[in-house]
């Protein structure tokens, strides 16, 4: 198993690389080691934890964005495949943004739970 310095690392590293869900697995990993260990977030932890998440879900929330517009434009043609397509494909982004939300609250729960948020 990874250490602490080496998942934050690896967080970096991959937000240097624009993987996002990496950087938030990672920073998970990071505040359920926290919580092991009984140690507090330092303000770094606390700002990639919260850059990894913001652009997890701001990708996808583009996404359904852009898939919601399609489905509305074509909701008026006699294309009813893509319609349903496009339907499909929402609901699966909306899948996923719930599941994204319900980490992080499984995240801030733990760091409020055993207050491991540490404020400067």
């Amino acid at each position: 198993m990874a250490s602490k310095e080496d998942l934050v690392i690896r967080a970096k590293i991959a937000e240097q690389a624009e993987r996002y869900d990496d950087m938030a697995e990672a920073m998970k990993s990071v505040t359920h080691m926290s919580k092991e260990k009984e140690e507090e977030l330092n303000t770094e932890e606390r700002n990639l934890l919260s850059v990894a998440y913001k652009n997890v879900v701001g990708s996808r929330r583009s996404a359904w964005r852009i898939i919601s517009s399609i489905e509305h434009k074509s909701a008026g043609s006699e294309n009813t495949n893509k319609v349903d397509l496009a339907r499909s494909y929402r609901t699966l982004l909306e899948e996923e943004l719930t599941q994204i939300s319900d980490q992080v609250l499984v995240c801030y729960a733990i760091l409020v739970a055993h207050r491991l948020l540490f404020v400067d």
